[in-house]
């Protein structure tokens, strides 16, 4: 530590520990806002989300408000910040409109962030209409997945993704035609801790056995957390994995023996469901990826397909974020099979639920450790035996902290050393 006010990343964040003061300095964290949020590829939405013109729904990137909605012209995202006098230009939560006016002084915006009208427009006439538009994101789509950035010269999505995109690839080729189906309900929980608790979290496979060892005896797949559960280590079968670009993964493939074994049923359960994938991707492709199932996959910084579950991290403040999830359907698909994706979703991370209430308490648990009693934190286990895999990706056991080194050594290097 060098001493200095503002945080020096460089010599908090090494190849096995992390200091506290990343997760605790609220300098770091303003900083976070505008380098990692702002400037790069932040999840915001599901296509699904607004599929008509003039649809809209509002978000944040970071703990900037925003709004996402489908234009004529394609999908745009806009600073929810009237260039006036600052004011919300929307403060529905959802809903369909052809522009947006701000309530506090009736300026009119279309939804690419233009200025379309200012009331009693005489005392304004010095105003150039085209220099007062909105603030303005970029945005991309990948398989239904928005992702918008502020830096309009951030590189291309796929590009970030990297080897994130096979994870999202995976999770819509579950429907046979590809693609997925977003409720209008997101359940949402506040986490007394740093968002970076729950970014590293979300592919941290050691943990499991001592947070969630009533849901992983509750649930009902046979063989996905029997070794898990056991003290037989080198029986695990399921790994860990950094993707790269802060991407991280626990991979349960290896733990399904057949097709649907992830959501606890027999395969001949949805046979109207067999019958169209066999018809989108032929029956051998079609049986392998309903074994294989959903991924377990973070996409950094914020979004995480939890399997049958789609989780949305946003930060509020140093010590605060929510955590945002909702069931994860498919399209396309028989009624009955999406209705077991939404019981096994509430099983998981419903308001009763077993992961997301016991991750909260934990996560305010190290946070308040944390901020009372700052110093480094271990994160180097397994480090001796992970495997390089091809595209970059490092792959190991199930229990190391691989993924977690592999979040913070993409984040360290965000900053400018």
């Amino acid at each position: 530590m060098d001493g200095n006010t503002a945080l020096n990343r460089q010599t908090c964040i090494e190849n096995g520990r992390v200091h506290s003061s990343v997760y605790t300095d609220w300098q770091a964290f303003a900083e976070e806002m505008r380098v990692v949020f702002e400037n790069n590829w932040v999840f915001v939405a599901h296509e699904s989300e607004i599929p008509k013109p003039g649809d809209f729904i509002r978000r944040t990137i970071g703990v900037q408000p925003v709004v996402v909605t489908r234009a004529p012209d394609g999908i745009r995202v806009f600073a929810n910040r009237c260039s006036h006098r600052g004011n919300l230009i929307c403060a529905e939560e959802r809903g369909r409109k052809r522009a947006f006016s701000c309530q506090y002084h009736g300026w009119v915006f279309a939804p690419d962030g233009e200025l379309l009208d200012i009331p009693f427009p005489e005392g304004c006439a010095g105003i150039d209409k085209s220099k007062h538009g909105l603030k303005t994101a970029k945005v991309s789509v990948y398989r239904g997945f928005i992702f918008a950035s502020f830096n309009h010269d951030v590189p291309p999505l796929e590009e970030h993704l990297g080897n994130g995109r096979q994870a999202l690839d995976r999770a819509a080729n579950l429907s046979p035609s590809g693609s997925h189906s977003i409720g209008r309900t997101w359940i949402r929980h506040m986490f007394r801790a740093n968002w970076k608790m729950l970014s590293e979290n979300e592919a941290d496979g050691y943990h499991v056995t001592f947070v969630h060892d009533s849901f992983a005896k509750a649930i009902n797949i046979e063989g996905k957390y029997d070794n898990i559960l056991s003290d037989e280590e080198e029986g695990v079968s399921a790994v860990c994995r950094d993707l790269g670009n802060g991407h991280t993964e626990l991979d349960y493939e290896a733990t399904y023996s057949r097709p649907m074994e992830w959501l606890g049923v027999a395969e001949d359960r949805y046979p109207e469901y067999t019958e169209a994938m066999n018809q989108a991707y032929g029956p051998e492709n079609a049986r392998e990826i309903m074994r294989k199932g959903p991924p377990h996959t973070f996409i950094f910084p914020n979004l995480f397909v939890a399997e049958t579950c789609l989780v949305m991290i946003q930060p509020l403040s140093v010590g605060e974020t929510v955590n945002w999830h909702t069931p994860l359907l498919l399209k396309d698909v028989p009624d009955a099979l999406n209705q077991r994706i939404l019981r096994q979703g509430e099983v998981a991370m419903g308001p009763s639920a077993f992961l997301t209430a016991d991750d909260a308490i934990i996560a305010e648990r190290q946070w308040r450790a944390l901020a009372g009693s700052p110093g480094w934190l271990d994160i180097s286990r397994g480090a001796d035996r992970e495997s390089a895999k091809p595209e970059g990706v490092v792959e190991s056991h199930y229990t190391d902290e691989t993924s977690n080194r592999g979040f913070w050594n993409h984040y360290k290097s965000l900053f400018p050393a």
